[in-house]
């Protein structure tokens, strides 16, 4: 009897570690090629490994919630007659072989697959990039592939700006599991002081006081999507100048039209929701108001301001992992039921943490939809590599005067972060009031 090991590889996205999340096997079970051994988190989305060879798990040799770097072995494979489902040349790490299988490993001559997935990319090596030792670590903990970032230093050295802003996917708002209400209904809490009341008075605090202090005390590591998303919320603060501007409005026309587009049979399989008027508002702002989707760049020769001419729109989900901005790659030539579909699926693959990294790259404007927890308004931070975010507030039942009389109506505040490098004030006024008037009268959107 023979034992093969099964290292974890590097699945094309620069990956120097991941977490061992959930096992889809047991020790004993068969398992064909491209069968799924178990489901990983890197720093950018959960991915779910094949297996490269067909036959019998011996061991898993890593817990599940355990970091472990590329190259490390995590489950093994017995055999009677060594590891006939591997081929005594297996194909170059980064090169596909015939049957799907995992990237680098090969597959047995005459094996099948009982289901179908996708490969997984080829590795890009970085090698021949230039960059510094401290560069190079930096790419590594924010898992980013050196070779698929574009230089901006001098002679074509990557910075790190230019790894940040690659890995980089940020906003000020992220979802919160909300604890469990207490049994006691009210307590009375002294009025905080400078210090403790034992310091105060000279005394140190028990080793008791210590001790009841930790249990109350819980850590959690900062890793993955979180980690990845906090180094680019510091980025983006302290490298932009951030300037916010807001307005309310009357969405009470939007609130119908997104009613009658719910009840029409076109969209009978789509789910409808106020976002979509929102996005195509923001589409629309955009064009009457281009340096809101420009980016500042940094270049050897100086600064330069990059305007897009198209919009791959992002938009923040919160996650059970964490942040995600996955964005919608040229929006702007999307019908209005196209780009229905594409919010759905955005939102279900976000929330299921399998959201690919290159839907995470290249957006250019973000929506930031805090109304979804009540929230009235707020002041997003910018993505890296963007110069504007909108924040969505609640829609609610507001009294409202409309002719002169008071009246109800679906009352919302669009607040606009800028980066006051790339735009000027009256500019992201502009286009605040722009998609204040699209919500308001979203008959402007039929030209």
């Amino acid at each position: 009897m023979t034992t093969q090991n099964f290292n974890l590889p590097d699945v094309g996205e620069g990956l120097t570690e991941a977490e061992i999340v959930a096992w889809k096997v047991a020790p004993g079970d068969t398992v064909a090629i491209n069968d799924v051994l178990v489901e990983i988190e890197t720093a950018k989305s959960l991915v779910e490994l094949p297996s490269p060879h067909a036959g019998v798990v011996g061991e898993l040799l890593v817990s599940e919630g355990t970091t472990v770097e590329v190259g490390s072995p995590i489950i093994s494979f017995v055999s009677d007659a060594g590891p006939a489902a591997t081929p005594p040349n297996p194909a170059p790490a980064g090169e596909e072989t015939g049957g799907s299988v995992l990237v680098g490993y090969g597959t047995g001559a005459g094996a099948t697959s009982r289901r179908t997935r996708p490969a997984i990319r080829p590795v890009r090596s970085s090698v021949g990039v230039i960059a510094k030792p401290p560069i190079r670590k930096l790419a590594r903990d924010l898992g980013v592939d050196l070779s698929s970032v574009t230089p901006t230093g001098s002679d074509g050295e990557v910075t790190r700006d230019d790894v940040v802003g690659h890995a980089a996917q940020a906003s000020v708002f992220r979802n919160i599991e909300t604890p469990e209400w207490g049994d006691v209904r009210e307590e009375i809490v002294p009025a905080p002081s400078s210090a403790p009341v034992g310091l105060a008075r000279g005394i140190a605090p028990t080793q008791s006081q210590i001790g009841a202090d930790a249990e109350r005390t819980e850590s959690i590591p900062v890793k993955g999507v979180r980690k990845v998303s906090a180094s680019a919320m510091v980025q983006s603060a302290y490298s932009a100048p951030h300037v916010t501007v807001w307005k309310e409005v009357d969405a009470t026309r939007s609130m119908e039209l997104v009613k009658r587009l719910k009840a029409s049979p076109d969209y009978a399989d789509i789910k409808v929701s106020p976002l979509l008027i929102v996005a195509r508002a923001v589409i629309w702002a955009v064009r009457r108001n281009p340096m809101v989707n420009a980016a500042w760049v940094e270049t050897e020769n100086g600064a330069e301001i990059a305007v897009r001419h198209y919009v791959n729109l992002g938009i923040a989900a919160a996650t059970p992992r964490g942040l995600l901005v996955p964005n919608i790659k040229d929006a702007q030539e999307l019908s209005m039921k196209d780009l229905a579909r594409a919010l759905n699926r955005l939102t279900l693959t976000a929330r299921d943490g399998k959201t690919p990294p290159a839907d995470q790259q290249g957006g250019t404007f973000t929506i930031t939809n805090i109304g979804v927890f009540g929230m009235d308004a707020g002041t997003p931070i910018i993505n890296p590599g963007e110069a504007g975010i909108l924040a969505m507030g609640t829609i609610s039942q507001k009294p409202w005067v409309v002719d002169g009389e008071v009246r109800p109506r679906y009352v919302t505040t669009v607040a606009g972060s800028f980066d006051h490098r790339v735009v000027d004030g009256d500019g992201m006024s502009r286009f605040i009031a722009d998609v204040a008037a699209i919500l308001e009268e979203p008959a402007l959107l039929v030209d």
